[in-house]
């Protein structure tokens, strides 16, 4: 399910799949009981996915089910897949139901960003969340990422280990990107919290393997509204239930941060301090 606000004419939203370098990670896999938050994924109207959504590449590769309310991304050796908003936005709540497929997934990429490439091709700015398949079954991660004027060298990347299994069932990842700030959510829970910048949102899979890896997302996207709630009071800044879940997350299942990395920064970005 993607939701936003539209307000403006500068940002499209892709969901592609794709297969990069291999990621590892010694985790094991650990899962834990979410804290309880309000639900922000059940504050905005839906449409459905092939009505907000067109294919950007990979066109063979996903099938649109259910009368267009969710699709699925497959890659194999040839080729990955992606889907494109057909809408640009200026800022909004934008939100992914995405089931990851099962077995090993090392090298997979399942991308869900924001991105003014096309706009801007020399200098965009980007709002990533990366899902990054392992070479053990079901231990996916989860990489946040956001630069701005092109600055692809310099990402503020977080990542976070799931507390849940990603193949079993759909999962909300979502992006809360307004005047105030850009917050990053999985299942309603708060795991980061940013600045916010003009940009386009964007999700990819990829990985050419041998068999076609199938990859859900659904069930529907946002419709626009009159007014702009993503600017209410209520999403100006996070509530007490939200930081205290943030908090938990972090503490929990945060294993990198580019503000605790010394040997990559001689001198850390302000924001680190």
């Amino acid at each position: 399910m993607a939701l936003w606000q539209q307000k403006q004419v500068l940002s499209v939203l892709l969901l592609i799949i794709l297969c990069l370098v291999n990621f590892v990670s010694s985790h094991e896999n650990h899962f834990y009981t979410a804290p309880i938050v309000t639900p922000l994924t059940d504050s905005f109207p839906h449409v459905q996915v092939d009505l907000g959504f067109s294919k950007s590449f990979g066109a063979s590769n996903i099938q649109f089910l259910s009368n267009g309310s969710m699709a699925t991304l497959a890659l194999d050796k040839n080729s990955g897949s992606g889907l494109v908003s057909r809408s640009r936005y200026y800022y909004g709540f934008f939100s992914a139901a995405i089931k990851l497929p099962s077995g090993l997934s090392s090298g997979v990429v399942v991308a869900f960003y924001m991105s003014n490439a096309d706009v801007f091709p020399h200098n965009h700015d980007e709002i990533d969340i990366e899902l990054l398949g392992h070479d053990k079954s079901n231990d996916w991660v989860i990489q946040t990422n956001i630069y701005a004027n092109g600055s692809v060298s310099t990402g503020r990347e977080e990542k976070f280990y799931l507390w849940f299994n990603p193949t079993e069932k759909f999962h909300h990842y979502s992006i809360l990107w307004n005047n105030y700030h850009t917050v990053f959510l999985v299942d309603n829970i708060p795991v980061r919290e940013f600045t916010h910048n003009n940009m386009e949102l964007s999700g990819s899979k990829s990985n050419p393997t041998e068999t076609p890896v199938p990859s859900s997302c659904g069930k529907s996207l946002s419709s626009s509204l009159l007014l702009d709630p993503v600017n209410g009071p209520e999403f100006m800044k996070l509530s007490q239930q939200q930081i205290e879940a943030m908090d938990w997350a972090r503490r929990k299942l945060m294993f990198y941060s580019y503000c605790n990395d010394r040997p990559r920064f001689k001198v850390l970005p302000p924001e680190c301090h």
